[in-house]
């Protein structure tokens, strides 16, 4: 028997899975685990899409963190995970948690988006081997891309994992939604004073926080939050701000923004 295989074989964690989130895999979507899995081993040796590439640490930190803040709730189950949503997966890297999600709801419409043209042309490379004929790429900054008409105020679901504070998380995630919509931020660690500055930051793009989720991952305990935004009405068009601006100068109680609003571009 192949030791190498053997030693790069995802565990089925079938139990973790339902007892978790209510949910397990079938076999298709194993094996789509299984070759996302090697076709990140592989291309991580020129990169550098992830440090996290022992099998059971894999499944913890990258599948099943992927999609535990999706899996466990409510409004986006039913019988079968029928329900259809566009969803945006902001900042993705080497496709987390868009490619999970797109796996585990194969009616759903995902786009992963990355300002890295190498990492998107991994995922797009990969797609065919994954088997996955739902998921749409895009190179973009998410400054720019929230101002084009064919992704503003159009998903359901934006999904954007912790690539900065969250006040400027909220501001790229926010735009991209549809009325009722909601953003999920993925967090490690998270506090009270987080907590004011994010509601004041939501309030200017016409969002509120819906829920903020504590849990720990089931293997090593670690410490997670997931932070829940609904938008309630449309967000002014001088959101996102300019690029590179969120960053700098994130949303607060305190700011008094003066920018002049960009167009909203046609596609």
């Amino acid at each position: 028997m192949d030791t190498d295989l053997i030693a790069t074989q995802l565990p089925l964690m079938f139990e973790e899975w339902q007892q978790t989130t209510g949910w397990q895999p079938g076999s298709t979507q194993l094996l789509q685990f299984q070759n996302f899995f090697d076709l990140v081993c592989l291309a991580n040796k020129s990169l550098n899409l992830t440090r996290i590439l022992e099998p059971v640490d894999f499944w913890e930190k990258h599948l099943w963190d992927s999609l535990q803040p999706v899996l466990t709730r409510p409004e986006l189950t039913g019988p079968e995970l029928q329900g259809a949503y566009k969803v945006i997966d902001l900042g993705t890297g080497g496709g987390f948690p868009g490619l999970p999600i797109a796996i585990a709801y194969p009616n759903w419409a995902v786009t992963v988006m990355d300002s890295t043209a190498k990492k998107i042309s991994f995922i797009e490379s990969g797609l065919a081997t994954l088997e996955l004929t739902n998921v749409t790429t895009v190179v973009d900054r998410t400054e720019s891309l929230a101002r084009n008409s064919l992704h503003r105020d159009t998903y359901q679901l934006a999904t954007i994992r912790a690539v900065a504070e969250a006040a400027v998380c909220a501001e790229y995630a926010v735009p991209f939604l549809a009325i009722g919509g909601t953003a999920i931020l993925y967090r490690g660690r998270w506090s009270a004073e987080e907590t004011v500055t994010l509601t004041s930051a939501v309030e200017q793009l016409g969002a509120k926080i819906t829920e903020i989720s504590a849990y720990t991952t089931p293997l090593s305990q670690g410490e997670r939050h997931c932070i829940y935004i609904q938008k309630e009405l449309p967000t002014s068009s001088k959101f996102p701000r300019a690029v590179g601006t969120p960053s700098q100068k994130p949303l607060s109680q305190h700011t008094v923004d003066t920018t002049i609003a960009a167009p909203i571009l046609p596609a």
